[in-house]
């Protein structure tokens, strides 16, 4: 019975994986959008662990996605330097504030994000 829940994990966590890197080839979204949410609904995660392991995730992802998108021709790498470097320092607050947030209070404001998101697509 173990080996089966075992296996049943780990299938789940290859579909997840495989969702977010479809998401992230079409999109250049994947981690937060896919991965977070299946984490918490399909294996109950509790939100600041789907977030950083996550965030782990998605150091292969993006490295994968972003050396296949550069070998179409399509980086601009001064652009990514300029957008990444900052990122690092919204990184370090943005999990010094996760941590202090409640669970829920995390998920509502990632709810809204990705609603408002899905509004400005949609209006666009």
């Amino acid at each position: 019975m173990l080996a089966e829940t075992s296996t049943r994990r780990s299938l789940r966590l290859a579909a997840i994986g495989t969702l977010a890197g479809l998401f992230s080839g079409l999109f250049g979204v994947g981690g937060g959008s896919v991965i977070v949410p299946l984490l918490v609904l399909w294996l109950g995660y509790e939100e600041h662990p789907a977030t950083a392991t996550s965030l782990a995730a998605i150091i292969f992802i993006a490295g994968f996605a972003a050396l296949t998108q550069g070998l179409y021709g399509n980086v601009h790498v001064l652009d990514a330097v300029l957008i990444g470097v900052p990122a690092v320092g919204g990184v370090l607050i943005g999990t010094r504030l996760q941590q202090r947030l409640p669970a829920r209070t995390v998920s509502l404001m990632f709810a809204a994000v990705l609603v408002l998101s899905a509004v400005e697509l949609i209006v666009r």
